[in-house]
């Protein structure tokens, strides 16, 4: 069976650190708390196609999407594709301030003091940032 929620998220690395978004304290899902930037797959699209679409629209930038996430998690109804992003064009911007109210370039020691959407992801920038 097919997740009913196809979401796809990145960690953009650079310099050691990766990209986070605040969410904002008025969301209906996770509100304030840190997140990957990214978001949910459209009907026809690969999930590398939904990530470039989505950077594009959050942080106004081109990223170059490798062809597989570094992890999947399936919870219930629930999928999560995360890629490590490593090439992009154009300086992240919040432009989706309805969603998020900040950015931050973290490294793994900071994002472990951070509240997280998902425990998950402490692991997954140590994981990314290891092999910068």
């Amino acid at each position: 069976m097919d997740p009913t929620h196809d979401v796809v998220g990145a960690l953009l690395v650079r310099d050691g650190r990766v990209l986070l978004c605040h969410r904002s304290p008025d969301r209906k899902w996770y509100p304030d708390v840190w997140d990957v930037p990214g978001g949910h797959v459209e009907a026809g699209e690969t999930g590398a196609a939904a990530l470039a679409r989505e950077l594009r629209e959050e942080l106004g930038v081109d990223a170059h999407i490798t062809a597989q996430p570094i992890a999947t998690t399936v919870d219930g109804d629930l999928r999560l594709r995360v890629w490590r992003v490593d090439t992009w064009h154009g300086a992240p911007t919040n432009l989706m301030l309805d969603e998020h109210d900040a950015l931050g370039w973290f490294d793994a020691d900071e994002a472990r003091t951070l509240a997280l959407a998902h425990p998950s992801y402490v692991g997954l920038v140590t994981d990314a940032l290891a092999t910068d």
